[in-house]
């Protein structure tokens, strides 16, 4: 059991997704809210301080990449949040 839910995972760890793609996953076109940060694509939908899409003046969808050097917290804020995917 533990081994098809480790095999789910890892296909979605796997998942690539151009940055369009992504934009649709801005809370708005479709419910998903996502962001990317270095290549990686989490998921930040249950997360209360990015609701409709959009955390302070960041908007969801988008590669937050160079946004972080401003941001008050360290990369180690994107752990709390499960990573859908990879950019391509």
């Amino acid at each position: 059991m533990n081994y098809k839910i480790k095999a789910f995972q890892t296909s979605q760890m796997e998942a690539k997704y151009t940055l369009q793609q992504l934009a649709l996953r801005n809370g708005q076109d479709k419910p998903e809210i996502w962001v990317a940060y270095l290549g990686k694509i989490y998921d930040v939908s249950e997360s209360r301080l990015w609701r409709n899409g959009k955390h302070y003046e960041h908007w969801a969808g988008q590669d937050l990449s160079e946004e972080l050097k401003d941001a008050p917290h360290t990369e180690s804020v994107f752990q709390k949040f499960k990573q859908v995917g990879v950019l391509v």
